[in-house]
This record gives C-alpha cells, structure tokens and sequence, in this order.
C-alpha cells in the first residue's frame, strides 16, 4: 500500500465545508443510566445517524467533491465490507459519477444490499486484506476509476475528522474522546482535529482483541501486519495503515482491546438505554470505557458511535 499524507487540521476544516451540502449534523445524546454505569459522563455521537448509517459517508463524500472534474469523470473505486462501499457509491451519486466496490466474501448481506441500492457495481473477492488490495488494484487498472481508499487516504482521513469538529461544538467542555479502531482513519482524523483545537484532550481507540493489530503495533514500535482477524466486528477486522498509525503514536491514542462478549454486552445496553440501533463494531468504543472505567472516572468523554447497519434478517425474531 502507498503511503499516503496525514491531513491537517486546514484540510479537515475544508472537508467540513465541502461536505456540508450533503452530510448530516449527527445529534449527541446522553443516558443517566450509561453514565451511572459508565461512573462519567457520556456524551454519544450518534453516527449511526449519518447518511448512509454510518460516519465513512463523511470521508467518502470529501474524497469524490475533492477530485478534479476530469478524474471525476473516470469514477471511484474502492474495497470495503460494507460501510465504506456505500458511503463511496451515495457519494459517487450526489456527483452523478460511476462507484465500483470490491466485497470480500462473507460481508454481512444487509451491507451489501445497501451498496447495490446505492448504485455502485459489485465485484467479489477474497476475505484477505491481500486479496482486496489486489483486486482493487486490478479494478483500477482496468476502469481507470480513482481509487478512494477505505482509510488510507488524506481527503477521507479530512472527512472522518470533521466528525471531531461538530462534537466539540456540540460538547465544548469533554475531557476525552473514544472511537473505534480498524484501519485508523477515523481514529486518526478524530485526533489531528481534536487536538489541533484541544492539545490536552485524551485520545482513546477501542479494538477487537481478535483484530488487535493496531495495540500490538504501538507496542512494539513497528506495524504488525500477521493478525488474522477473528471476530464479530466485521467493520474493524482491517489491518491499521501505516500512515494512520504513525497519527495514534504522535497523538498519543491509548488503545483498549475488548473481547466480542464485552463488545456484544455493550451493544445491548445502548439498544436498550438510548434505544438507537447500533452495530457491533460501533459498540466497541463504549465497551472499553466499561472495561477500563478508572481511565475514564468522573470525566467528561466523547463517544462516537460509528455505524447502526444490522443484518435485521440474522437477529433470532
């Protein structure tokens, strides 16, 4: 994979005003319960709200209105497992250009459902990280289409940080903020806009521990790059970026890994107390704050629910 520039924090408030026409303002809610429990407040960015369900509509949607109208005119390319293809293919449609999506095998259905309706066309693959790059790269070789990386890729990186820009507004006094990890875009984002506005704010990424990657990356003080995903958390099972890991060490992003049972625990609570419909990788950045509640007492902390796409066919009613 070619490394790729970190945004600054000039380009995420770009991104801002460049998405604005077609991004949701994402509301931020608060539960008496989930604090009690939690022993500090919370504060939930619900981006489960967002277009297309999930926050990766913002990244996607800065990368297609960032591109040139010549290399628009060749449309997008992308590889995801669900969330980050249809953010691209809605993106790919507000500019009335071509979305191709490579899908690794086993997706969750709903996810590519949402994607086809969407509009982007569908090519399969492998459910290796090794096999989706390649694929992709093949696609673009083939279409001439821009590849619009799922994280590794300045102007997306800018778009997932805007969500960092409204939440501070939103929730002006936080003591600290917590997003999920997978390939680090989000997390890297969040951090160079936080932090370029709040250099004292502490940064938290949650991680499957069957997708710890990123955790053993900064412990070791190299990218890990032979995890084999194993878990429930289809939407974080990529290997982190070079260039999004080089933004948690600089910004200091303390890592807590949980397992699929503290993550599934913590996806229940929030169905149940904000009665919002979150999925499983997006349930992740509350289960760390229940896991290690002493790095999080009496504080004030941003939660940024990521997604609430749910293959409603899989639940067991």
């Amino acid at each position: 994979m070619t490394k790729v520039a970190l945004p600054t924090f000039a380009q995420i408030q770009d991104a801002a005003a460049r998405i604005a026409p077609y991004a949701r303002v994402t509301p931020v809610l608060r539960s008496d319960a989930l604090d009690a429990l939690a022993g500090a407040q919370l504060f939930f960015k619900c981006e489960n709200l967002q277009r297309g369900g999930a926050f990766k509509f913002r990244g996607a949607c800065n990368a297609v209105w960032a591109l040139g109208e010549a290399a628009a005119a060749r449309g997008v390319a992308t590889h995801s497992s669900g969330n980050h293809g249809n953010a691209l293919a809605l993106a790919a449609a507000t500019r009335g250009i071509r979305a191709h999506v490579v899908v690794p095998e086993g997706a969750v259905r709903a996810k590519l459902q949402a994607i086809e309706r969407a509009g982007a066309v569908l090519h399969r693959c492998a459910p290796t990280q090794a096999a989706r790059e390649a694929a992709v790269a093949q696609l673009v070789e083939d279409t001439g289409a821009v590849l619009v990386h799922p994280y590794a890729d300045t102007q997306v990186m800018a778009g997932q940080g805007t969500i960092a820009l409204e939440l501070l507004v939103q929730a002006p006094d936080l003591d600290a903020m917590v997003t999920p990890v997978g390939g680090g875009g989000l997390a890297a984002g969040v951090a160079i806009a936080v932090h370029a506005q709040r250099p004292g704010l502490a940064l938290f990424a949650a991680e499957p521990a069957g997708a710890d990657d990123a955790a053993r990356s900064l412990a070791k003080g190299e990218r890990v790059t032979d995890v084999v995903p194993d878990t429930v958390c289809d939407g974080l099972r990529a290997l982190v970026g070079e260039t999004n890991l080089a933004a948690l060490r600089e910004h200091r992003v303390d890592i807590v890994t949980v397992s699929d049972e503290e993550t599934i625990a913590a996806m229940r609570l929030l169905w149940q107390e904000l009665k919002l419909v979150v999925e499983v990788s997006s349930a992740t950045a509350f289960a760390a704050i229940l896991k290690a509640p002493e790095r999080f007492a009496g504080r004030r902390v941003g939660v940024v629910l990521t997604g609430g796409n749910v293959d409603l066919d899989a639940l067991p009613w």
